[in-house]
């Protein structure tokens, strides 16, 4: 089975916020100028992923104007069209379009996007807002997976009120065959309620894009047991090294089995690489 990295980032973002510039500096360890000169392209990033031992990356965009900065849809389609790896996730800030639900068809039928990313702590809305919900059921008949933002952020600006995962209780109710991925797995807070929201719900995944993957089982004493619903993501560039996650999570004390569904083949059966 492949490996799948569930949460990457392009690193040449349209504009970014200063405080969201300088976390990524204090991560990468040089100036980002440089550094984006050297690992911007897709070419460079597809190369990165075969150094790691990754097979697919879902690429995300992101118009968070203010906390973190602007990637459009349009940017990263763009991107994506250089490799089959390199698998595009729209964003749909519902402050900025007036039908959410329109843009989200444009971005699937017209620039070719296989899911759809929301960032509710970093552009202030509930996920459970009925203004919302057209935004769901518009994804859930395209037959497009939704990661959702949940847990902490260290990005000024951010509002954690609106990361909560029980929100995503809701969604997963009312939007019974809609794939419901929680992004950081409720990190800080919520650990907890994510653990259970993903064994209690069929159509509820974790995700784990930011937690030290050496501090999974601490985290998720019975990680083993919610195998078949958890994904590995990096946060790249949020994180210096793929590969050294990939090979902290193989080191755990977990089954083969349990690995390689996290790795890659519940990631394979959402985005229908089988």
């Amino acid at each position: 089975m492949p490996v799948i990295d569930f949460h990457l980032h392009p690193l040449r973002y349209e504009t970014y916020q200063p405080g969201a510039k300088a976390y990524l500096e204090s991560v990468i360890g040089e100036d980002m100028e440089g550094y984006i000169a050297r690992m911007a392209t897709p070419e460079a990033v597809v190369e990165m992923l075969e150094e790691s031992g990754v097979d697919y990356a879902v690429v995300l965009a992101e118009l968070s104007p203010i906390t973190t900065g602007m990637m459009s849809n349009e940017g990263v389609a763009e991107f994506c069209r250089a490799s089959e790896r390199l698998i595009p996730f729209a964003n749909i800030n519902p402050h900025l379009v007036a039908s959410p639900a329109e843009e989200l068809e444009r971005c699937v039928k017209g620039l070719g996007f296989r899911g759809l990313k929301l960032y509710p702590t970093y552009q202030h809305f509930y996920p459970n807002e009925s203004a919302i919900y057209p935004l769901y059921a518009q994804a859930e008949e395209l037959g497009i997976p939704v990661m959702i933002h949940t847990g902490s952020s260290v990005f000024r600006g951010s509002r954690l009120k609106y990361g909560d995962p029980l929100f995503i209780d809701d969604l997963a109710v009312d939007f019974p065959k809609l794939v419901l991925i929680q992004v950081h797995s409720g990190r800080g807070f919520w650990y907890d309620r994510a653990f259970l929201l993903a064994r209690l719900h069929e159509n509820v995944y974790m995700e784990i894009a930011g937690l030290p993957p050496q501090k999974l089982l601490t985290y998720f004493p019975d990680l083993e047991r919610n195998s078949s619903k958890v994904l590995f993501g990096s946060d790249w560039p949020g994180v210096r090294s793929i590969k050294a996650n990939i090979d902290a999570l193989r080191a755990l004390p977990i089954s083969e089995e349990a690995k390689r569904k996290i790795l890659g083949e519940n990631a394979a059966r959402i985005l229908g690489l089988e």
